[in-house]
């Protein structure tokens, strides 16, 4: 089995983010969303991982309950997944591609909004 291209990972997050409810759709414009195969060394390193497969997904940006009307936004807000991180996952969890890829870009989608990862841990927890 061969693994799935940058391109194909791309296209089950697109098939994703279509699943996200168009009222939370409509506060995500201009957030962009990108693969790649891992989390560049800047990332490894700020974040102290031990490896670059510590990293299935990261959110770089001014989450909306931080934004300020009057300030002008330094950078664009993106999601990256990281591809080798997610298939090594995938591989050692036997969880669904597209169900994991999906859990990564909803959970990535969450600190957007502001939510921390133990906000979205008792949100999925109580679901």
């Amino acid at each position: 089995m061969k693994a799935p291209s940058l391109e194909e990972i791309e296209s089950i997050a697109e098939a994703a983010l279509n699943t996200v409810p168009k009222e939370l759709l409509a506060h995500m414009d201009g957030l962009v969303i990108r693969v790649a195969d891992f989390p560049d060394k800047d990332i490894v390193r700020e974040l102290k991982l031990q490896s670059p497969f510590d990293l299935l997904g990261l959110y770089q940006g001014v989450s909306i309950d931080q934004k300020s009307i009057s300030a002008t936004p330094a950078d664009v807000d993106m999601i990256f997944l990281y591809r080798r991180p997610i298939l090594d996952y995938w591989g050692e969890s036997g969880e669904e591609l597209n169900h994991l890829v999906r859990h990564v870009l909803i959970h990535e989608i969450g600190h957007h909004f502001g939510l921390s990862d133990a906000d979205m841990e008792r949100i999925e927890g109580a679901s």
